[in-house]
């Protein structure tokens, strides 16, 4: 069987493991809620304080940072923001530590500047392959501690 780099071979983890994958497969699709509903605005309970999270090419240091782009990118948009939704696929967990772990999964983002473009409302904007590291803190809960992203596909406008 072949593997990638720093992957598990199988869909094996411990017994204690598994509250934890459910765990960080729900921190990252509450993101994806947060991003669809509340446009990033009220993400920063589901970052770790030092997030370090790469957006647009450059990367924003705290949970405050990336709250104030989201804050900011708002006004890109005068008669206000999008509808647009994050479509997750593909979770893949690996633990670094007990505390520690990094999920790969890939990303179709749905938004409605399509339409601007040229295109239907239901074709997708982009497909990305997305890298989140989270960790337990404290408290016990899982955060997102780091986000990055690649795009594979984007759409351009129709000529």
């Amino acid at each position: 069987m072949k593997t990638r780099e720093g992957m598990n071979a199988m869909a094996k983890f411990e017994a204690n493991q598994v509250a934890d994958v459910l765990a960080i497969h729900q921190v990252i699709n509450e993101w994806a809620f947060e991003m669809d509903v509340n446009n990033g605005l009220t993400m920063a309970p589901l970052l770790t304080e030092d997030c370090q999270y790469v957006v647009r090419g450059e990367c924003r240091d705290g949970r405050d940072a990336v709250v104030a782009f989201y804050t900011g990118r708002l006004g890109e948009f005068p008669d206000g923001p999008p509808i647009h939704r994050h479509a997750l696929a593909n979770q893949r967990v690996t633990f670094k530590s007990a505390d520690e772990a990094r999920c790969d999964f890939n990303l179709t983002y749905f938004s409605s500047v399509v339409t601007k473009m040229g295109a239907d409302v239901a074709d997708p904007l982009s497909y990305a392959d997305v890298w989140m590291d989270c960790r337990r803190e404290a408290d016990g809960h899982w955060r997102i501690a780091s986000f990055d992203s690649k795009p594979v596909f984007v759409r351009s406008a129709k000529p």
